[in-house]
């Protein structure tokens, strides 16, 4: 050591103890005394040299080295840690003795030194250990501290899935958590996420998405490979330090870092999906003839194969590079995907990329970080109504002109607006161009080895440049459009704006222990647009390239474009404190303070408190006998939190155009308010309780926990419905209504079988859901108890499927109650006083409640299997106690559909469908559609193996082949059940008729590490 070193120590030394002994030495005497401990320390490194000097490399089971592993001379403080070679080197007294190799998620190892100079160790993962550290709001938590349901999923648990959101290889892995997907083979479809029940009428449903510690990410913008864990915040205490967007629960996910070791990875898949066997089918030609349904226009079409191709082909590919050493590292990661969907049309092409570096002073004074990652992608849209429309077409029409096969066949008569669908899809061109940048840098200062604080700025924005052209040949043009082509270009631009300050504070007295969180958040989100559009261009050629050269705007008079801007600004205050007694006796209160411009004058901020407690009932001393029980603690927590995913300016005196009027030869454009201002709008609030136990028992072979969960909705937003006058529109948004969920969670792992070269995990999911609509009023706004939703399209007018209802479940089928068909092949239906009567003669009064689209029970089951180098997994995946409406049927399933359409094979099969043949009723809703939606199914099932190289250049390669969607049992006769929505305030039926066909998928992939 440096002697202007150990004077500065020697300084530091007295000025810190110098008050305390100020007695009976002088603070002289103090830095003498200091300087002689430093000197003995330095000096023993020298004295042990004369004894034996130990050195290796410690390495995981894949043999890539461990820095940071902390090597002990049992029973002494003597010790070392690997650097970032996963090299040691010890210097010891003598040769004998025991060392200790010890590093987290790792099973601790010993090994005797027996006068040896050189020893190596492979450490084997610890399946006890693996979950210990947990992310929570703004930090993390070792996993015995967390009072508050959280759920943990490491990155390598998700499972093996080709889709363009991480989040649904989380599909079925969270308790409480359903993620709904009714586009699944579209490769631009989105997941509809939903924890802990519907909590809304009209603001946002999902949770919130927090990436690296900023809040607000996009998961579109995340690379699967790049993932290290995702943690699930449910519980109100564990979401409420995140106030007015934690009402729907957080999902955090954390990126890799930087490791010591140069590595680099590769990892690649292909794809192939295919039309699932559980999806719906057109009769055939001759099957259309046969039972005289239209005019045979001699062509033989299989419509639905004609707008689908065999497979939808996808392949995606991933490099990353890592290293650094103790005070720098850094990771790289690039990607590039191209997706094609199982229509003719649909596609995606994308490559992006994620730098994160980081530095650390020597001194550990300080710490920086910087994360940049950008995205481009083209997007190909797909039409979900051709399949509608392949459904129902005439299968005796060709799809070329026979007279003239260069032109597509004229489809101008038939059912429901009838087009040539394989001409929509090869001619019209829909999509957008999208550029995605993610960005945020923080700089971290240890103050002192208990107290630190840390700065973050980040920037999230998105521009996507929208496009759509139809040419002058369509004969979609001709028919609607008087065979004018059409384009139209739209650009939206989104920015979000983030800056983070946090400290903390560690404190240890004793038995006691304190951890201090505060911050402050401050986000700005703007959103801006502009469009554009115009018919009757001179040539097909250019496309939506050269708009203005459109006739139709011009000589029509109209104005075929728009603009819009609008920012809304959210700022915060918030703090927490965690405290453990013995490690045993656990608390934790945070509250947060936060104020967002989209509320009304009055209520711009709000108090999000939460409070949780635990019970480590398995250190108490009366367990002592029961050896069999390693961990069980019981939690409690509450908390509020609320809700403001609603659009800007909602609460304020907007305006807008009501059109151009003539005054003295000139136009004026006239200028009104064009909403009703609400000044009193609030954001949502939910009150959260949670009952929970964590445990691990039988030398934590199984490990789980079980939470029981209310939460108590209030003020809900939404539209609500006015009288004019004295209002200037017939909507107000508003707060009103109150909506209650409550439910069991169980989430339990199992390491059944855990030998050297053979291992069997299995992994359990399922929760209920009790949901209730305890209101529609308030002190303001008083009315009616109920109001009827999904309203079906035409043909015909079915009206309203669902009625939501003060003291009922959303999702409530509120329809005819069916008695079966006459002879005449006529619906009957039970009035309301209980007689049989034909469904036509039914009026509104007779309708009741006759089922429920929510489920009450989800459930999953894990399987994970390895042997030596081979590994398997299986999942399987269900929901159960809900019922679904069978659209497909009603609309094209029965005889009595109108004359000229195609019908489904249930028309005919002899099954209930095929006997209502009356027309007169063929349109009227009833029960007689609805079926058990319940189903289980062979979600994913990956078989691998991992060929491991004692090599400089290459360290493991892992080939794999997985399967998707493998075999659906379920009684549901139209097509998969998992296309139908179960998120939201409609679930169990589609509103619309259109859908995207459900696919079995199976991929083979690589990874590569070197």
């Amino acid at each position: 050591m440096k002697p202007t070193l150990s004077l500065l120590l020697g300084q530091i030394f007295s000025y810190m103890f110098y008050p305390k002994v100020n007695k009976f030495l002088n603070a002289k005497r103090v830095y003498y005394v200091a300087l002689l401990f430093i000197f003995i320390a330095q000096a023993m490194p020298a004295l042990a040299q004369n004894g034996l000097t130990v050195s290796g490399v410690v390495k995981d089971e894949s043999g890539s080295v461990l820095p940071g592993v902390t090597v002990l001379l049992k029973g002494t403080s003597t010790g070392s840690a690997t650097d970032t070679n996963g090299s040691y080197r010890l210097p010891l007294q003598d040769g004998g003795g025991t060392l200790v190799f010890s590093f987290i998620g790792f099973v601790t190892q010993e090994v005797l030194i027996n006068n040896q100079t050189e020893i190596n160790v492979i450490l084997r993962t610890d399946t006890k250990t693996l979950e210990e550290v947990v992310v929570v709001g703004y930090g993390t938590l070792d996993k015995k501290e967390v009072t508050s349901a959280v759920t943990h999923v490491s990155g390598e648990d998700l499972l093996t899935v080709a889709a363009t959101n991480p989040l649904m290889s989380l599909q079925g892995k969270v308790a409480g958590l359903t993620i709904s997907n009714s586009g699944g083979a579209d490769p631009n479809a989105g997941p509809s996420i939903q924890l802990r029940g519907v909590s809304s009428r009209d603001a946002g449903l999902g949770p919130l998405i927090v990436i690296n510690g900023v809040p607000g990410g996009s998961l579109d913008n995340i690379n699967q490979n790049d993932i290290e864990s995702i943690d699930v915040l449910k519980g109100g205490a564990a979401s409420a330090i995140y106030g007015t967007r934690g009402s729907n629960g957080v999902i955090i996910v954390t990126t890799k870092a930087g490791t010591g070791e140069l590595r680099a990875e590769y990892s690649g898949y292909t794809s192939f999906d295919l039309l699932s066997n559980q999806e719906l089918r057109p009769l055939s030609a001759e099957k259309f003839i046969e039972e005289n349904r239209g005019t045979d226009f001699g062509a033989r079409t299989n419509w639905l194969d004609e707008v689908t191709k065999k497979y939808a082909f996808a392949h995606k590919h991933t490099l990353s590079v890592s290293g650094g050493d103790r005070n720098n590292s850094y990771r790289a990661t690039a990607d590039y995907r191209d997706a094609e969907g199982l229509d003719l049309r649909s596609g995606r092409e994308e490559y992006g990329a994620r730098i994160m570096l980081n530095h650390t002073a020597k001194s550990n004074l300080y710490s920086v970080g910087f994360t940049i990652a950008p995205r481009y992608y083209t997007r190909r849209d797909a039409d979900y109504e051709v399949f509608t429309r392949a459904l129902t077409l005439n299968p005796t029409m060709p799809v070329r002109n026979p007279d003239n096969p260069v032109n597509y066949f004229n489809i101008n008569t038939g059912y429901d607006n009838p087009y040539n669908p394989v001409e929509r899809l090869e001619t019209e061109l829909s999509g957008s161009e999208a550029k995605i940048l993610d960005w945020n840098a923080s700089f971290k200062l240890n103050i002192l080895p208990t107290l630190n604080t840390q700065l973050t700025v980040g920037q999230f924005s998105t521009d996507f440049f929208d496009f759509f052209f139809r040419p002058s040949t369509s004969t979609y043009a001709l028919q609607n459009q008087g065979g004018m082509n059409s384009a139209s270009r739209a650009s939206n631009k989104y920015n979000q704006r983030s800056l983070e300050w946090i400290g903390n504070y560690d404190l240890d007295f004793k038995e006691h222990s304190f951890k201090v969180l505060g911050g402050y958040s401050y986000q700005q989100f703007e959103n801006s647009g502009i469009s554009v559009s115009n018919r009757d261009f001179p040539s097909d050629a250019l496309t939506y390239n050269n708009i203005g050269t459109g006739l139709y705007a011009q000589v029509e008079g109209r104005n075929e474009m728009g603009s819009f801007k609008n920012t809304s600004k959210l700022i915060a205050f918030f703090g927490r404190v965690n405290y453990s007694f013995k490690d045993k006796y656990l608390a934790s209160a945070s509250v947060r303070y936060e104020g967002s411009s989209k509320f009304g004058y009055s209520n711009k901020w709000g108090y999000f408190p939460a409070a949780s407690i635990g019970w480590r009932i398995s250190e108490e001393s009366f367990m002592d006998g029961f050896n069999w029980v390693n961990e069980l603690k019981l939690r409690a927590d509450y908390g509020v939190t609320g809700n403001q995913d609603f659009g800007n300016y909602l609460s304020l005196d907007t305006y807008t155009g009501y059109g151009y009027y003539l005054l003295n030869n000139e136009f004026y454009q006239v200028w009104g308010p064009n909403q009703n201002t609400n000044y009193d709008l609030r954001w949502e609030k939910a009150k959260n309780t949670n009952f929970g136990i964590d445990f691990s028992i039988f030398d934590y072979v199984v490990s789980g926990s079980i939470n029981y969960y209310t939460r108590k909705n209030e003020d809900l937003l939404g539209w609500y419905n006015v009288q004019l006058p004295p209002n200037l529109v017939n909507q107000t948004y508003a707060n009103v209504g109150t909506m209650k969920n409550s439910g069991l969670e169980l989430q339990l792992n199992a390491n059944i079988i855990n030998k050297e070269n053979f291992t069997y995990n299995i992994s359990l999911a399922g929760a209920t859901n009790q949901n209730e609509f305890v209101s529609f009023s308030n002190e303001q706004y008083e009315g009616q108890s109920f109001i009827d939703v999904v309203g079906l399209p035409a043909p015909g007018s079915p009206g309203n499927a669902q009625r939501l209802e003060e003291g009922r479940r959303v999702g409530s089928f509120y329809m005819l109650r069916s008695a079966g068909v006459n002879d005449q092949g006529a619906l009957l239906v039970y009035n309301n006083a209980g007689d049989i009567i034909p469904a036509d003669q039914a009026r509104n009064e007779d309708r009741q409640y006759v089922g429920n689209g929510l489920p009450k029970f989800t459930g999953s089951i894990g399987n994970t299997v390895k042997y030596k180098n081979w590994d398997a997994s299986l999942f399987l995946r269900g929901n159960f106690g809900y019922d679904l409406f069978n659209t497909h049927a009603f609309y094209t399933g029965t005889p009595a559909t109108q004359a000229g359409a195609n019908l489904l094979e249930s028309a005919y099969d002899g099954g209930k469908y095929s006997k209502l043949t009356n027309s007169s009723t063929s349109v009227i809703l009833s029960d007689y559609f609805l079926e058990k939606g319940d189903f289980m199914k062979i979600d994913n099932v990956t078989v691998g193996y991992t060929f491991s190289f004692n090599s400089k250049f290459a360290r493991s390669l892992r080939v794999y082949a997985a399967g998707r969607n493998l075999a659906t049992f379920t009684s549901f006769t139209g097509g998969d059940p998992d296309r139908y929505p179960v998120n939201g305030l409609y679930p169990g039926i589609n509103a619309t008729r259109s859908f995207y066909p459900a696919t079995t998928q199976v991929l083979l992939g690589v990874n590569f590490g070197f």
